[in-house]
């Protein structure tokens, strides 16, 4: 009985320790949506503290349509999504090909990409910067290929753990049925890696669609940001209409919040594969 109790109790503050951490996390972002249904004479009187008394969709259409943030909002959709597709694609078949694949210096350069990951990203952008310059390709395709190479290697590393782990005879299964490398690649290691490929996505989407000192570094023209530093701009222009800013931030925060609802079973059995043993 003793111990029954014992643990009842340290479930209880355990679960009420958790559910005050969540519910510390999630409130700003409530709080966040609630202002972006008010008008600013509202805002002023209460400080967001109360809630809305109608869902007011006039702070999105004056955010999207009279002050064009939707084009920040489509390009950053279009550069995360080219991104992460092209991420996926290289770091796949690179780590299968470091897994299944043996070559001369497979193991040199496999490291070399375990110890770029040990670079600090700042110490990079002004190399790529200047890359990038000389080549021609600053605004929409340099950003995409400078964000591809800063997510290629801790995908790569992730995604050669789990094709290590695939029993080989799945291979020779596929061998034997008349498979290529890239049809053993496309119809057998794919599939069986989708937990992985899971926090590759997640991990870069966050990663583009959050980014913000390349993107200013890289950007020229204002038509061509992405939502982190036309955000940015925005906010500037509108220091004082609170109700506004909440309305653009909502809108940058819930793509990416939609996609992890979307993939978070793979996210963790992703992150929780290595855990287990048997």
């Amino acid at each position: 009985m003793y111990y029954q109790t014992k643990k009842i109790i340290t479930l209880v503050i355990l679960h009420t320790f958790l559910l005050s951490v969540a519910l510390s996390c999630i409130f700003p972002f409530l709080w966040m949506i609630n202002v972006s249904f008010k008008t600013q004479n509202a805002y002023d009187q209460d400080s967001g503290l109360r809630l809305a008394r109608s869902f007011d969709l006039s702070n999105y259409k004056e955010v999207l349509v009279e002050a064009e943030f939707w084009r920040y909002l489509v390009n950053s959709i279009a550069y995360t999504f080219i991104t992460v597709i092209f991420i996926v694609l290289v770091s796949s078949l690179a780590a299968f090909g470091f897994s299944r694949l043996k070559f001369p210096g497979r193991n040199a350069i496999f490291f070399m990409f375990l110890a770029a990951m040990m670079i600090p990203l700042p110490a990079g952008f002004v190399p790529i910067y200047a890359l990038l310059q000389q080549f021609g390709l600053l605004n929409r395709a340099g950003y995409i290929l400078a964000m591809t190479n800063i997510g290629l290697s801790i995908s790569i590393y992730l995604l050669k753990t789990f094709f290590d782990q695939l029993p080989h005879d799945l291979e020779d299964a596929a061998r034997i049925d008349g498979c290529s490398k890239i049809q053993i690649w496309w119809h057998v290691g794919l599939p069986l890696i989708s937990p992985a490929l899971g926090v590759v996505i997640i991990f870069n989407a966050l990663n583009v669609w959050n980014e913000f000192v390349l993107a200013k570094l890289i950007f020229s023209e204002d038509k061509f940001m992405p939502l982190q530093a036309g955000l940015m701009e925005f906010t500037g222009r509108m220091v004082t209409q609170h109700t506004l800013i909440m309305a653009a931030l909502t809108m940058a925060a819930l793509p990416i919040i939609l996609l992890y609802i979307r993939m978070q079973k793979q996210f963790i059995k992703g992150l929780t594969a290595g855990a287990t043993v048997g």
